[in-house]
């Protein structure tokens, strides 16, 4: 626990900073070994990764793993993932490679664009207010030619201005509602620029032009929440092709109960939030391997699923005599130039391995992880529960927090082919293998 507010932090080079950490919480010396051993061996790497973020002392790694085999649109994929649990790259391979063999995953993007807000107060008559703004509206975008210009060229730029009420709940409060095209960037950045430059520009104009009524700007921000940019994304086949998935159901049954699980995440909100978890678990893997903002997306997702008033499914699953659709509809924000895809080394080397996609294509592969893990998960669900495929999974992971050796976790997971995977069932039957004298 530090003991003093320190001032400068940031200021202070690597080494200065884990000298006041070690003095502050007594950090051991294993501790501190392992920060210097996590450093990257090249030093302009280093620096890289060091300049990505604030107070760096090391960098914390996660895997990057593979899942081959997705049939795009007709197109072989294999999709780069970044997650620390491996039942998720599991089930995305799993799925994936079943449905290659069934007609794939048709996906679309719906809309690409963006929006922003210019949030602010305006003490006159709504009538005036409106009438000024379509005096000026040609000159806010002639204001921010010059930060639009290099996006236009790309086929970007602002699309549509448009002023609104805040709320019934906010007197005297309205927004400047701004539509954007940023071409294959996220372009976070870029809307930010424009709305604080047009915010600037709206209020002196308003205020020095004497119309009746005085007008403060309270903030510039673009909205996360993505509607107009979002992807469609199914899988589609006959019942037969699950006459495999458990002997102790047809076909039709595993579509039925399969349809049931998905409506039960329609209708009840706490099913619903673990539901839409395991599609974000496929997006955010790719999210964070191609260098985009996971928690953007995740948020804009979540707050679509509540569209409706009530939190629901992203997925839907439709049946017909002998054909089942399980689909997805997802906003998805991301970007395949600019930010943190064109400085980060392996981002970088993520994009290559898929394809160097555009922004449509990268929403779309993310949406196509979603519902591939997403699939894999609720089978999983209605057959042999979730906990038996994560904790064959997970193992690897318990055998490493008891200090197993190669010979030992290969017993192990002799052993535990068909028995129950739990932390206690594992701890136990290492100590027999360890002592067996006091395990007869």
């Amino acid at each position: 626990m530090a003991t003093y507010i320190v001032n400068g932090f940031s200021e202070l080079p690597r080494n200065e900073k884990l000298k006041w950490l070690q003095e502050q919480v007594g950090l051991s010396q294993s501790s501190y070994q392992l920060l210097e051993e996590h450093l990257h061996s090249d030093p302009q790497l280093q620096k890289i990764y060091a300049d990505i973020s604030e107070n760096t002392i090391s960098n914390f790694y996660l895997p990057l793993g593979l899942a081959p085999n997705f049939l795009i649109n007709g197109h072989l994929i294999t999709i780069p993932m970044v997650i620390e649990e491996s039942s998720v790259v599991a089930a995305a391979s799993h799925a994936a490679k079943f449905w290659a063999m069934h007609g794939g995953f048709h996906t679309r993007a719906e809309g690409i664009e963006k929006t922003g807000q210019i949030h602010f107060t305006w003490n006159g008559t709504e009538e005036v207010l409106h009438q000024a703004f379509r005096r000026h509206e040609e000159h806010l975008i002639q204001a921010v030619g010059p930060l639009i210009h290099r996006m236009e060229q790309r086929g970007g730029g602002v699309e549509k201005i448009e002023i609104r009420s805040a709320s019934p709940h906010l007197p005297d409060t309205y927004q400047l509602f701004v539509t954007f095209r940023t071409a294959n960037a996220m372009g976070a950045n870029f809307i930010n620029s424009v709305l604080e430059k047009m915010a600037g520009e709206w209020e002196s104009r308003i205020n020095s032009s004497g119309t009746m009524g005085a007008l403060k700007v309270i903030m510039s921000i673009l909205s996360n929440y993505t509607p107009e940019c979002r992807v469609t994304c199914y899988v589609e086949g006959d019942y037969s092709i699950f006459r495999e998935m458990d002997p102790h159901m047809s076909g039709e049954q595993f579509a039925l109960t399969f349809k049931q699980a998905v409506d039960i995440a329609v209708h009840d909100p706490y099913r619903a939030v673990t539901h839409n978890k395991g599609i974000f678990n496929g997006m955010d893997a790719v999210i964070l391997a191609t260098g985009n903002d996971f928690r953007a997306v995740e948020a804009g997702g979540h707050a679509f699923a509540a569209r409706s008033g009530t939190y629901r499914s992203l997925s839907q699953v439709e049946l017909s005599e002998k054909s089942f659709r399980f689909s997805l509809e997802v906003p998805v924000a991301v970007g395949s130039v600019g930010g943190l895809t064109g400085t980060h080394p392996l981002a970088k080397v993520s994009l290559e391995i898929l394809g160097q996609p555009d922004a449509e294509q990268l929403m779309q592969y993310t949406a196509a992880a979603g519902l591939a893990n997403h699939f894999s998960a609720i089978r999983s669900l209605i057959t042999t529960g979730i906990q038996k495929g994560h904790m064959k999974m997970h193992l690897g992971n318990i055998l490493r927090q008891l200090g197993a050796s190669p010979e030992e976790s290969a017993s192990v997971t002799v052993h535990f082919k068909d028995r129950q995977v739990s932390f206690a069932n594992v701890s136990s039957y290492l100590e027999s293998i360890r002592n067996p004298l006091s395990h007869p």
